[in-house]
């Protein structure tokens, strides 16, 4: 199958790679209570909607696009955009499985939203981890090492052998979000900027019907 690729907005988030590398120190006390107490206010959020902007490169290819990421406890609704085509696709599923749309050759479905990801575009995504790792938490199941940078917000998690960079936070949030998510696992690159989080239940009209 052939490999769909958004090449819209990848120069933007490459020159944010480029930002000043935030201030990184080992975990003390101090910094894992505070990040304990994050997870603890954030372990309960079951719904919430990120909008920003993704991009992906395996080290050769590559490809981009505006994303708006649902999810709803264990069912998540992932759309990619290109900027000037237009052209998206979809993906979407829970515990029963995924459907991968808007690629050519039509919906393709599977057990594993990852797998469909690697077959249909080549692209190596970590979803299970990410969607974690976008709340700036660790995932469960796996150890994962952290440092920390100011008021205690985690700058560098190291988990499942991908590396996650915090290079930006919305402290406007009762509780921080991050707002600029790189992870890396050589060769694989994703960039996650994003523009807006909320959290709880979508309004009707982002549903779907």
């Amino acid at each position: 199958m052939r490999r769909l690729f958004f090449p819209g907005v990848a120069a933007g988030l490459l020159l944010a790679a480029c930002a000043p590398v935030p201030v990184r120190r080992p975990a003390d006390e101090a910094a894992l209570a505070v990040q304990a107490a994050r997870e603890r206010q954030l372990s309960g959020v079951e719904q919430w909607t990120l909008e920003g902007h993704l991009a992906v490169s395996d080290g050769h290819d590559g490809g981009s696009g505006s994303l708006r990421w649902m999810q709803d406890g264990q069912r998540y609704d992932f759309e990619l955009r290109a900027p000037i085509t237009g052209k998206s696709f979809r993906l979407s599923g829970g515990p029963g499985g995924a459907v991968l749309e808007g690629i050519e050759g039509g919906p393709l479905r599977g057990p594993d939203a990852e797998a469909l990801m690697r077959k249909a575009l080549g692209w190596e995504v970590p979803l299970d981890d990410l969607r974690a790792w976008v709340l700036g938490l660790r995932a469960s199941g796996s150890p994962a090492e952290l440092r920390f940078g100011e008021h205690d917000l985690p700058s560098l998690l190291v988990q499942d052998g991908w590396t996650v960079d915090y290079r930006a936070w919305d402290q406007a949030q009762q509780t921080p979000l991050p707002q600029k998510v790189f992870a890396s696992r050589p060769p694989y690159k994703v960039k996650l900027s994003i523009d807006s989080f909320r959290l709880g239940a979508a309004p009707c009209d982002d549903c779907g019907g």
